[in-house]
């Protein structure tokens, strides 16, 4: 029986090529233990296949002997009387026919598969550049929640702050944890024993919750029930968490004012400091201020934190050394530019103030730092159609918001009234608006106002003609697309090393499986024998056999609820010490892969990744499946 399929090298999507993953030939055990005991499916139907993750190596000569190549150049109509005419490379596509046998595929347990591999050190690409169009690293591409057709997007913006700008853990958060230390016992009175104190930055992950009343840290599922734990830095045993979380009429919603949510990567220093304080309060309860309890030790982190960004302790470390600070994406430039070339606005939205936002987008866009041999200047501003700093989000979502506009002068930081962000005339100067010079004069810088403000700048007609790229799940995704209908991508750089893992761990995932069917197998017939001796009507002799039997299964059972819990748990521990996958907690997606789910039409690690694919893209999501047509709907 043979199979047509169509290869599209730069338009595969994850989920169509590794639920085809791993290949095995028909007659081995191997695919007859995947197809009767895991999830596997097999095609029953023409399939699509994405060659870019299957290396020529997997397929035999007659294979090879099959492949036609085709190939074409087109030059794209013009879509609006506002867009340019470009022209775009045309997607190589591969047209194989070839029998399923023929393929040579990984068998469970073998990890020497080169099916996907990551090329770390391979140069980047761009998109629009002549070498652009070519397979995409699974670590870089865009994951897609809901179908978006990039035709319909007439501005992009960005957020700055682990957005554009990707800072270093090791570095960044080490420095505002070191300043949140000092603000704590010089400014609000805790013992100076805390200046001694050092910084996991590796301990905390985005998308837990903070207890602040009980000091708790938690880790939940997208159902909101607790699943990891800790006091401090001790796990609560499920005893624990049970009587804690679990055995209350009404269910708690785990929001503020009560608990905290960890949604940002600014906010994981403070919650590692706030587990720190926990531990020390409760061993040492004579040395924390008087009638500071554990959400008033939280308030007083939080305090501590506002108090270094606003008297500039961190910014202005930052803008001596960025590079220290932030990590260098040699694409965003070229990615602004392509957007640019397509014929839409681009825009940056931060709640960075101008000095600060300046020097930062100085050293993304041209390395450019104050005291380097190349000085900061106002290039930058060429890529971008508005800027608009100190914005305050989430309130400049808000149409209704009330906060003024006002022009920024680039060279002196002055702001300069405005009439909504039109050009005002200021008192004694007869000139209604201030012109930049050279490339930069078609962009304005602004502070604050709100996002009214922005659609009158932009001239947007339809909230869904914008997209708009963050970092932050409440700050920037979730008002941005349940306030306005903007369509959303959230930035999530974590998501690079857990893709690579996923990849890794294949094999384990498929055990994990098989282990749990096993469990659920052998639970199965310990009931059927329970229900036999309690209603069955039987003799003494059966009863004695059934029940020998019983207590076999029963330690069977036993020894299969061990080995499964302690797989899962290793599986776990490799992807975090101590919270596991980011996306997952044990079977089910965790509260912060549902926010994303929920929120961002599209995620992806680095915000560059948009300079990989076409700027007219048509992203579509892979199909849902409900759990009764899992093991039925073939793939």
């Amino acid at each position: 029986m043979s199979y047509v399929s169509s290869f599209a090298l730069p338009s595969c999507t994850v989920s169509d090529s590794l639920s085809l993953l791993p290949l095995l030939p028909l007659n081995s055990s191997s695919f007859r233990k995947c197809l009767y005991k895991s999830n596997m499916r097999i095609p029953k139907s023409t399939v699509s296949l994405c060659l870019s993750l299957f290396p020529l190596e997997l397929y035999n000569l007659s294979f090879y002997s099959r492949i036609r190549l085709a190939s074409g150049i087109f030059k794209s109509s013009d879509l609006s009387s506002r867009r340019k005419d470009i022209f775009r490379t045309g997607a190589k596509r591969l047209h194989t026919s070839y029998p399923m046998e023929q393929i040579h595929g990984t068998v469970e347990g073998d990890n020497s598969s080169h099916v996907m591999e990551m090329d770390v050190g391979q140069k980047p690409c761009i998109w629009s550049s002549p070498e652009g169009g070519n397979k995409i690293d699974i670590r870089k591409q865009i994951f897609c929640n809901r179908s978006l057709n990039m035709k319909g997007i007439q501005a992009v913006g960005f957020d700055m702050d682990y957005t554009l700008a990707q800072y270093k853990p090791e570095t960044f958060e080490s420095l505002a944890y070191a300043g949140t230390i000092k603000k704590l016992v010089h400014n609000l009175g805790y013992p100076s024993e805390l200046l001694s104190w050092t910084f996991d930055w590796e301990y905390m992950v985005r998308g837990l919750v903070l207890d602040k009343k009980r000091g708790n840290i938690l880790k939940m599922d997208r159902h909101k029930y607790v699943k990891v734990a800790y006091h401090g830095f001790k796990e609560l045993s499920k005893e624990e968490k049970v009587n804690t979380y679990g055995s209350t009429l009404i269910r708690d919603a785990f929001d503020e004012p009560d608990y905290a949510l960890i949604d940002t990567l600014f906010s994981l220093a403070e919650a590692y400091l706030f587990a720190q304080l926990v531990d020390f309060k409760d061993n040492n309860p004579g040395k924390i201020p008087d009638g500071t309890d554990y959400a008033r030790m939280y308030k007083d982190v939080r305090a501590a934190v506002d108090l270094c960004h606003r008297d500039g302790t961190l910014k202005q470390v930052v803008a001596e050394d960025p590079k220290k600070y932030i990590n260098e994406d040699r694409k965003i430039v070229p990615m602004l530019k392509m957007l640019r070339d397509s014929g839409r606005y681009t825009f940056l939205v931060t709640n960075s103030l101008w000095d600060y936002t300046n020097i930062v987008m100085n050293f993304l866009c041209d390395s450019r730092t104050l005291h380097g041999r190349k000085k900061c200047n106002f290039d930058w501003l060429q890529y971008f159609n508005v800027v608009i700093t100190g914005s305050a989000k989430p309130g400049f979502f808000h149409e209704e918001s009330r906060a003024n506009m006002f022009e920024v002068e680039p060279n002196s930081g002055m702001l300069l009234n405005t009439d909504n962000g039109s050009p005002m005339a200021q008192v004694g100067d007869r000139s209604p608006s201030l012109s930049l010079t050279g490339q930069n004069k078609t962009c304005k810088v602004f502070q604050g106002g709100n996002v009214g403000h922005l659609h009158k700048l932009l001239r947007i007609e339809s909230s869904s003609q914008v997209l708009y790229v963050g970092d932050h799940i409440y700050g920037d995704i979730l008002r941005s697309k349940k306030v306005l209908g903007w369509r959303t991508m959230l930035v999530v750089p974590e998501l690079e090393g857990e893709v690579k893992l996923l990849w890794d761990l294949r094999d384990s995932r498929k055990q994990l499986r098989l282990l749990r069917n096993e469990r659920d197998y052998i639970e199965d017939k310990v009931h059927r024998l329970q229900w036999s001796l309690k209603f069955d009507n039987i003799n003494a002799e059966e009863k004695r056999k059934i029940s020998a039997n019983l207590e076999t299964l029963e330690a069977a059972r036993e020894d299969a609820r061990l080995t499964h819990q302690q797989a899962q748990r290793d599986c776990h521990h490799k992807f975090h010490k101590v919270w596991g996958q980011l996306m997952k907690t044990g079977y089910q997606n965790s509260r912060f892969a549902h926010q994303v789910e929920r929120f961002a039409c599209l995620y992806t690690s680095q915000v560059s990744n948009l300079s990989l694919h076409s700027p007219d893209k048509y992203y579509r999501p892979s199909e849902d499946f409900m759990p009764h047509e899992f093991d039925i709907i073939p793939m």
